[in-house]
């Protein structure tokens, strides 16, 4: 047998008098990742969900730059992913700006993507691109729309905010200006439903919508732009303030450098986006005054 003696002698031990003698001789012995508890970050809709090539190689890419095995957690519905990370079951989730200012209390921004040069978006509200009897929000009243989900800035504050101010009362129940409204469950289902007639408008990040038009112009082609709205701070990724600061700072210091790396910028490229950079809680500031004044005015009723 080749090599030190003593090394070859470690070897034939069992683990744990290895890691003794490890020990007494000062050496630190990396723990492998199966070893490790797995880092699990929780994405919700706001990630393309039919990306599941993406998503590999993201995750892989992720254990090679932590040093341990990691686990993405997808759900269809914001809430799912919310109580997972109340719940201290999710390490780091990539959420929502309008869930964030809801919890910002126990929630720490870990990195905030930067897209098109800023770390911002815009909501859209859609139509179809055949109907073009809708020039404007207020000639939506009769029709049928569609939120994307009940804890979405772009798919359902800023709208429910926007139609308060329009029509002066609650977009769900008896006095809802519309005919008929729902949930569609994510960004990509709302601009389907547009585009497949099942509603008459509806309400999207625009990133999303951008993405798609990216990749499938076939499917954006058939709804048009009715309203931008200002910019927003761009949905971060946070984690729970009770997480291990070791592992926060691992996670930070990771997104933050993707775009360092030659893979990292591969995959950031796919995502549309420029890098992840540190942010503060500022950014979420006017999503934070549309959450107070809608629930001042009584408008966020789902």
């Amino acid at each position: 047998m080749t090599g030190s003696p003593v090394l070859a002698i470690l070897l034939g031990m069992r683990r744990r008098t290895f890691l003794q003698i490890s020990a007494c001789l000062g050496l630190s012995p990396r723990l492998s990742a199966s070893e490790d508890p797995p880092i699990r970050i929780g994405l919700t809709p706001v990630i393309l969900d039919d990306r599941v090539r993406f998503l590999r190689d993201w995750s892989q890419w992720l254990e090679r730059e932590l040093g341990t095995s990691v686990e993405i957690v997808q759900r269809a519905k914001y809430q799912d992913i919310m109580e997972l990370l109340n719940r201290q079951q999710l390490d780091a989730a990539w959420i929502c700006g309008y869930p964030y200012v809801l919890n910002q209390d126990h929630l720490d921004l870990l990195a905030i993507p930067v897209y098109q040069g800023e770390p911002r978006y815009h909501a859209y509200i859609l139509g179809q691109s055949a109907d073009r009897g809708i020039r404007d929000l207020r000639e939506l009243s009769g029709r049928t729309f569609a939120f994307s989900d009940p804890l979405s800035n772009s798919g359902y504050l800023y709208p429910v905010y926007r139609f308060r101010q329009l029509f002066h009362s609650p977009v769900r129940g008896e006095q809802s200006p519309f005919r008929k409204s729902f949930f569609a469950w994510g960004h990509r289902h709302v601009i389907e439903a547009v585009a497949a007639g099942l509603a008459d408008a509806g309400s999207v990040d625009g990133y999303v919508w951008d993405q798609l038009n990216r990749l499938h112009p076939e499917l954006t082609s058939k709804t048009r732009i009715i309203e931008r709205s200002p910019a927003f701070g761009f949905p971060p990724l946070v984690s729970n303030q009770s997480l291990d600061p070791e592992r926060k700072s691992r996670l930070a210091r990771v997104f933050t450098g993707m775009n360092q790396d030659d893979e990292g910028r591969a995959l950031l490229d796919s995502l549309g986006l420029d890098r992840f950079q540190p942010g503060s809680p500022t950014l979420y500031d006017s999503i934070a005054g549309m959450a107070r004044r809608v629930a001042e005015t009584g408008g966020n009723r789902t």
